[in-house]
């Protein structure tokens, strides 16, 4: 029997190609017709993988969260330093598909990837002494944080443009216009700074819980 000529369309394939639109155009440029262009079928065979584009873009999400590394709550650290270790992976998983980062804000859902993640984060927490209450409210901080850190770049909202911040309408921001070039520097210092910040607070609290202080 001969070959087919193209590759049989699956749901990896449909994923590939929807993630591709998704980076390259963002999530609006997701359709079943674009899709099925790109992937050289009729329209209508896709749904015979997917039920909904939302279904797709779910699937999208989801093989963005299977790129998280999740060694590290497998027992070799400590708490604090598995969630650092895990934040950012989690941000450089995102860093490379920032278009598809509002589908994960709306949490796992169903999505295996997604769910696993968070199993990790919450088991990791509650063996390490964590009260199931804290390790829920740490789970969702770090997604607040990390995501919306890779949602846009601080840096890249100002514009390039000295002019724009006058300094008699704007005394403090004499230097903004520097910022965009500097979105590497800047960006990923916000983070790192603000994952310290997070985590010197968490291990405060973690220390008054495990010497019986008034819990917060």
């Amino acid at each position: 029997m001969a070959r087919p000529r193209k590759p049989l369309l699956s749901r990896d394939r449909i994923v590939e190609a929807a993630g591709a639109l998704v980076d390259a155009e963002g999530l609006d440029a997701v359709s079943t017709r674009r899709l099925a262009a790109a992937l050289g079928v009729s329209g209508p065979s896709l749904y015979n993988h997917f039920r909904t584009k939302d279904a797709i873009l779910d699937a999208v999400a989801d093989a963005v969260s299977a790129k998280v590394d999740l060694s590290m709550f497998d027992g070799g650290k400590d708490w604090r330093g598995a969630l650092y270790d895990w934040a950012h992976s989690y941000r450089e998983a995102l860093a490379d598909h920032p278009n598809i980062v509002p589908v994960l804000a709306r949490g796992p859902g169903r999505r295996p990837a997604g769910l696993r993640l968070a199993d990790a984060v919450f088991g990791a927490m509650t063996a390490a002494g964590w009260p199931p209450a804290h390790a829920t409210r740490i789970g969702a901080l770090m997604r607040y944080f990390i995501l919306g850190s890779a949602m846009a770049s601080f840096a890249r909202g100002f514009v390039d443009d000295e002019a724009a911040y006058d300094p008699a309408d704007y005394p403090h921001l004499g230097q903004a216009h520097l910022l965009a070039e500097r979105q590497r520097e800047v960006d990923e210092g916000a983070f790192e700074t603000g994952l310290t910040a997070l985590l010197d607070g968490l291990t405060v609290q973690y220390e008054g819980l495990r010497a019986g202080a008034p819990r917060m």
